[in-house]
């Protein structure tokens, strides 16, 4: 793993933790919520630090280069994320409709 990209995720570990922890201290993100950014970013401070294991683990999957193990690994983390979040977002909208549509009765019943 070339020292360009140790340092790569290094920045990013620094600024994905002290992004969390900013908007913890504002109350913009629940703790539980940011935990796993604060993975993530250790993640990739552990990556940084200790690269044989991202050069064990592109070596053991069939990568050719340790760099396209780290993003291919990042990219499918944060697809899972993503995935994570619609589904969240999804049932927080039907949850949404169904109150609106409560409301609405509860209104059309006291008229």
């Amino acid at each position: 793993m070339t020292i360009t990209l140790r340092l790569l995720c290094v920045v990013g570990a620094a600024i994905t933790f002290l992004g969390m922890a900013r908007q913890i201290k504002k109350a913009k993100i629940k703790i539980e919520d940011s935990i796993f950014w604060v993975l993530l970013s250790g993640l990739l401070l552990l990556i940084a630090i200790v690269p044989g294991i991202a050069s064990f683990a592109a070596h053991l999957l069939g990568f050719q280069a340790t760099s396209n193990f780290v993003f291919c690994a990042l990219i499918a983390i944060l697809l899972v994320k993503e995935f994570h979040n619609t589904m969240q977002i999804s049932m927080l909208k039907h949850k949404v409709t169904e109150l609106a549509q409560e409301e609405a009765l509860e209104r059309h019943e006291r008229r």
